[in-house]
């Protein structure tokens, strides 16, 4: 991710939630030209961020009992909460 990228020191989690719990599926397979969202989850765990997922959303798309991607976990909407008062800064999309 380009936060990473341009601020090093940034303690980053992408918090994926409704159809976004897809994006912690492994084994895409995107057409050229694309972007291949599981390696930018990848990209964001291999640069010390935490990838976590709606348990709740996953669970309701059928994926809770699914591999993701490695280092990506389910989480809760409490954990997102502490997680949002305990940041700087937000971006949501």
């Amino acid at each position: 991710m380009q936060i990473q990228k341009d601020y090093e020191n940034t303690d980053l989690c992408v918090f994926l939630m409704a159809d976004a719990v897809t994006c912690a599926l492994p084994n895409q397979n995107t057409p050229n030209g694309y972007y291949n969202i599981e390696r930018m989850v990848r990209a964001v765990i291999l640069k010390n961020g935490k990838v976590k997922l709606c348990g709740s959303c996953a669970e309701a798309r059928g994926l809770k009992e699914l591999k993701l991607v490695e280092g990506s976990e389910l989480s809760t909407m409490k954990e997102l909460t502490q997680l949002t008062m305990e940041c700087d800064k937000m971006v949501t999309f």
